[in-house]
C-alpha cells in the first residue's frame, strides 16, 4: 500500500525553520520522504463564502470517494481473473497513480483557476455525478445480461429429472414432421435399465417395437432413453411409464430452438458489454481518480486560509511515511507545536496544522482508500 501525507503550514519563519528540520529528520531516520506539493493560487473571495466551500469539499470528497470505490470494486468484479494487478496497471496523465500523485499539477483547462472556489467545486461535482449515474446504468444493464445467461446455465444443471435438455437434445434424436408418430424421452434409473429393455413396449400396443435408445445422457443416476410411438396413446404410456417409476420428460423442440437463440444472443451481448464497460469503467476510473485528488487540493487551499488567514501565505508538503506512522505524527506535533493556539491553556493533543492522509492500494480488489483527518479549526 502507497502511503501518503499531505501537509499544510505557513511561511513563517519558525515554521519553515520547522520544516527543515522535519526534513533532515526524515531524511536521517527514514521516517518518510518529502517533496513540495504545489496549490495554484485560487480566487479566495470572502469568509462565508470559504466556509460554505469548505463543507462542500468534504462532503465532494467522501462522495468522489466513494464513486471511485465502486468503479474500482465493478472493475475487479467484472475482471475477475485480473483483480489483483489492475491497479497497477492503471495510468493517470500516462503515468502510474503514484506517481501521478508526487509529480502533480493542476488541470488548468479542465478546472480554469481563474473561477471561483465554489464554482470549481461545482464542476468536478457534475463531473463524479454523471459518472455515478452512468455506472449504476451500466452496471444494472451488464448484470441483467449476467444474470439472464447464469439463469439458462443453472437450469441446466442438476439431475435428468429436472435439468433443461436444450443442450442434450438433437433434431435427429426425435422423430419430426409426422403426422401419426411422436418420439417421449423418458428418464430410467441406471438400475432399472433392464426393466425398461422388457416393459416400455408392452405399456401400450402402439410403441414402435426396438425404437428405445439410450442415445442422449446419463448421469450417476439414470439415463434417458427415446422411444417412438403414435400420438393418440402418449397419455397411456406416461401413465404405465409412472407405475415402474419411469419418468417422461416434456420437450418441446421450437421452444428449445427459442432458448438457443436467446442464449446465443445473450452471450454476444455480454462480450459486446463487457468490452465496452471494461473500458468505460478504467477510463472514469482513472477521470475520478484525477477530480478527487483535485479536491484534496481544493481542501488544502480552502483549510489553510481558514486556518493562517489572509494574505494567502503556506506552503503545501507531500509526505510518503516509510516507517511507523505513528512516530511520524508525534514529530510532526513536536515541530510544529508553535501553531497551536491553545498551547497556553494546556489542552493535551490539540491538532493545529491541516493534513490529508491519502492510501493507494496496491491491490485493486481492496480498493483505492482514503482516510482524511482534519485537524481543529
Amino acid at each position: 500500500m502507497t502511503e501518503f501525507w499531505l501537509i499544510s503550514v505557513p511561511l513563517d519563519k519558525v515554521s519553515c525553520q520547522s520544516l527543515e528540520k522535519l526534513k533532515r529528520v526524515s531524511a536521517k531516520t527514514v521516517l518518510a520522504t518529502s517533496s513540495r506539493f504545489h496549490i495554484p493560487d485560487f480566487w479566495v473571495g470572502t469568509l462565508d463564502v470559504l466556509l460554505g466551500v469548505s463543507d462542500d469539499l468534504s462532503r465532494l470528497d467522501s462522495y468522489t470517494e466513494g464513486v471511485m470505490r465502486q468503479t474500482s470494486q465493478c472493475l475487479g468484479e467484472v475482471m475477475e481473473e485480473f483483480s489483483g494487478k489492475l491497479l497497477e496497471s492503471m495510468l493517470a496523465n500516462r503515468v502510474d497513480l503514484a506517481t501521478y500523485v508526487t509529480s502533480f499539477q493542476w488541470d488548468r483547462a479542465k478546472y480554469p483557476t481563474a473561477q471561483p472556489l465554489k464554482t470549481l467545486a461545482d464542476i468536478i461535482s457534475k463531473q463524479v455525478s454523471q459518472v455515478d449515474i452512468e455506472l449504476k446504468s451500466r452496471r444494472a444493464a451488464y448484470s441483467h445480461v449476467k444474470a439472464s445467461i447464469q439463469s439458462f446455465e443453472r437450469k441446466t444443471e442438476g439431475s435428468l429429472q429436472t435439468c433443461a435438455l436444450t443442450n442434450i437434445v438433437k433434431k435427429e434424436d426425435l422423430v419430426l414432421n409426422s403426422e401419426y408418430l411422436t418420439t417421449l424421452l423418458v428418464v430410467v434409473p441406471r438400475m432399472a435399465y433392464a426393466l425398461w429393455e422388457k416393459t416400455y413396449e408392452s405399456m401400450s400396443k402402439f410403441v414402435v417395437p426396438r425404437s428405445s435408445r439410450l442415445e442422449l445422457v446419463e448421469d450417476a443416476d439414470a439415463g434417458i432413453f427415446t422411444v417412438t410411438l403414435f400420438k393418440n396413446v402418449i397419455a397411456e404410456f406416461k401413465t404405465n411409464a409412472k407405475k415402474h417409476k419411469f419418468t417422461v420428460r416434456e420437450y418441446n423442440l421450437d421452444e428449445a430452438e427459442k432458448q438457443k437463440q436467446e442464449i446465443g444472443r445473450l452471450a454476444v451481448d455480454k462480450k459486446e458489454l463487457y468490452r465496452t464497460f471494461v473500458c468505460w469503467l478504467k477510463v472514469n476510473f482513472i477521470e475520478t481518480f484525477v477530480a478527487w485528488i483535485h479536491i484534496k487540493v481544493l481542501r488544502t487551499f480552502v483549510e489553510s486560509v481558514l486556518r493562517y488567514g489572509l494574505p494567502v501565505s503556506f506552503q503545501a508538503i507531500l509526505l510518503q511515511p516509510t516507517k511507523n506512522s505513528k512516530q511520524l505524527r508525534q514529530q510532526l506535533n513536536s515541530l510544529f507545536r508553535h501553531l497551536d493556539p491553545a498551547v497556553a491553556t494546556g489542552k493535551p493533543d490539540v491538532r493545529f496544522f491541516f493534513i490529508l492522509f491519502l492510501y493507494l492500494n496496491s491491490h485493486f480488489q481492496s480498493n483505492t482508500r482514503l482516510k482524511d483527518w482534519c485537524t481543529q479549526k
